[in-house]
């Protein structure tokens, strides 16, 4: 057996470690994918059934928040009905909301009259 007959043999040698350690790779990354691929299977299984709470949850959320709406619709129509009367009221009547003025300040100085006899 001459140089090239070694030469060979320990090339043979090589490839064959090479071999070896490409085939423990692709076994360890085919059992990295096993458990990806379980471990995405138990995550999907477990939220689902969440997802359905969470909208669940939302519908009976939504409900109570439709009344509070028309109840806030509702107020927002009387307050603006009871500004347009009072503007209305107030520009046609200027004179009655001033003598209106004047029997509310006139109350307010017999209130305090009274409460200072009364000390």
């Amino acid at each position: 057996m001459g140089p090239g007959g070694i030469a060979t043999i320990i090339a043979a040698c090589g490839l064959f470690i090479i071999a070896i350690a490409i085939s423990y790779v692709v076994i360890r990354v085919g059992r990295f994918i096993d458990e990806a691929k379980l471990s995405l299977k138990s995550l999907t299984d477990e939220t689902a059934p969440l997802i359905e709470e969470v909208h669940t949850t939302v519908s009976l959320v939504n409900g109570p928040l439709k009344s509070i709406n028309r109840i806030t619709k509702n107020a927002e129509d009387i307050s603006d009905k009871v500004s347009d009367a009072t503007s209305s009221f107030i520009s046609k009547n200027g004179s009655a909301v001033k003598v209106a003025g004047a029997l509310l300040s006139a109350a307010s100085l017999s209130k305090s009259r009274s409460k200072k006899k009364a000390e």
